[in-house]
């Protein structure tokens, strides 16, 4: 690592580890910030080692950041205890001339003690700062407001089940920013005003937007918007937000209530209801009815970011238009309402038509970030969907249950060639509906527990046989006349 940049520690939350690489290096390109890792650099660990140009670099890292917890920057780090001393105290010396304003009289310190894997008592974290006695600082203690807030950190690995038996990691450094981790409970499912059966997640729709390079002043997109949740993340980063669904009922607030214990849905209930309560409402362009597979968008249109969670047709139908060559008459006097008949919205052509859709209607640079479901056990990523216009930067995986997982994919148009604009590509293991496959996979897994169960119970009769006992009249096991054990009874 270059030794003229300055060392920081990217301090992650312990949840959604497989989403952590993807959102520091979107988060990056956002802010045009350079980067270098340790060459044993291991991305599952929540202390990542990095060389940053600067404070203000940092700073603008964890402004956006969802997985941070937060970024300090780093005086000592170390395996051996002893080493970490010599080394701490040989940075402070040597580094006196920057340091010695953080060491004044009128500046406030706390020093906090932080183990990961292990549990150290009070007095064990006291008697850890006092081994850190040789620090130059001459102000007050203040432990709620420091002006300087010290960080010492033991990283005894991720296996509790083996647990060392001396720390892998020992850091130190100063505090510099914390990540957004509060916006998470900014915009909780639990305080929102419109909900739906799949609202998204606060924190994943916030990573989506990140991984979408959503700046101030964008135009996203989501055609499959239902509740909204991901216009309000996008929303909340600045973004102008625009979003369709097939689904009137939904989009419109008159479906049937989410919550427990409500029977009917406010008057008010909508998408524009939430932007308006996170105070984004003036970045709402707006949300139409309309059906994915018919496009209804001008050409000339395009979007910085489209982020979206497509309906897998478990918990959502997948539905669109229903396509018919001979119309028959219709006796509708004019003016009368007519809502046409929808038919099922196939696997894989729902995904031709959405990687198609992105290739003409992003921006060269633009990206698609959206949701795929797929079976664990067989999965390969010969299986994601292809496009020579689009370029996967990334693909993260997040378990639902033991048989299924979806993966958040991140593509990014590389090329506006015409003749590339249809040259979608998904393999022939994909093309069946997940639904489809899901079921089968459920049905298959729930008739072997079946055939287990019924083992058992052949187990058991047999044993009670022997045991001595039979069934009475009213299924009830209880022993033959003379046999048995008293003690059985």
């Amino acid at each position: 690592m270059a030794s003229s940049w300055k060392k920081y520690v990217l301090w992650f939350a312990q949840e959604h580890v497989d989403f952590r690489q993807a959102e520091i290096a979107s988060l990056l390109r956002v802010w045009n910030i350079p980067m270098n890792t340790a060459k044993n650099h291991r991305p599952e660990n929540p202390f990542w080692v990095v060389e940053l140009q600067g404070e203000e670099d940092a700073r603008k890292l964890a402004s956006r950041s969802m997985s941070l917890r937060c970024i300090f920057e780093l005086w000592s780090h170390t395996n051996l205890l002893g080493a970490f001393h010599d080394q701490l105290n040989g940075y402070i010396k040597s580094n006196m001339a920057t340091l010695g304003p953080l060491f004044r009289e009128d500046r406030s310190f706390k020093v906090t003690v932080e183990t990961y894997n292990k549990h150290f008592s009070q007095a064990e974290k006291v008697a850890k700062i006092e081994t850190l006695h040789y620090l130059p600082v001459t102000g007050p203690v203040n432990l709620k407001t420091p002006d300087v807030h010290f960080w010492y950190i033991e990283f005894w690995g991720l296996d509790p089940m083996n647990v060392p038996e001396a720390p892998l990691d020992v850091l130190f450094g100063r505090w510099v920013a914390d990540g957004r981790r509060d916006m998470i409970n900014e915009i909780s499912l639990k305080k929102r005003k419109f909900i739906g059966n799949t609202s998204m997640d606060p924190q994943l729709s916030l990573l989506m937007a990140n991984q979408g390079l959503v700046r101030q002043g964008d135009l996203v997109l989501d055609p499959f918007v239902g509740s909204g949740s991901l216009l309000v993340a996008a929303a909340k980063f600045g973004a102008y937000v625009l979003g369709s669904d097939i689904d009137y009922m939904t989009v419109h607030g008159k479906s049937k209530p989410t919550r427990v214990n409500q029977k009917v849905r406010e008057a008010d209930e909508n998408i524009y209801a939430n932007l308006k309560q996170y105070g984004c409402e003036d970045r709402f362009v707006d949300v139409l009815i309309s059906d994915f597979s018919r496009s209804i968008w001008n050409t000339n249109l395009q979007f910085d970011s489209i982020i979206t969670d497509p309906p897998y047709g478990i918990r959502e139908a997948t539905e669109c238009i229903e396509f018919k060559t001979q119309r028959r008459a219709t006796c509708l006097n004019e003016g009368v309402v007519h809502y046409p008949s929808t038919s099922p919205y196939q696997f894989d052509q729902l995904y031709r038509d959405l990687m198609n859709f992105s290739a003409r209607y992003l921006k060269l640079g633009g990206r698609l970030v959206c949701w795929f479901p797929v079976l664990r056990k067989d999965f390969t990523d010969e299986m994601l969907p292809r496009h020579k216009c689009l370029k996967l930067v990334a693909n993260s995986e997040q378990t639902l249950t033991v048989y299924s997982a979806r993966r958040l994919l991140t593509y990014e148009k590389v090329s506006d060639r015409v003749e590339d604009l249809d040259s979608y590509e998904l393999a022939q293991a994909m093309v069946d509906t997940f639904r489809r496959r899901y079921m089968n996979m459920v049905q298959q897994t729930s008739g072997t527990r079946k055939e287990r169960r019924a083992a058992l119970r052949d187990v058991g009769r047999e044993e009670a046989m022997r045991r001595g006992k039979t069934l009475d009249a009213d299924g009830k096991w209880k022993f033959m006349s003379g046999g048995g054990d008293k003690a059985d009874k």
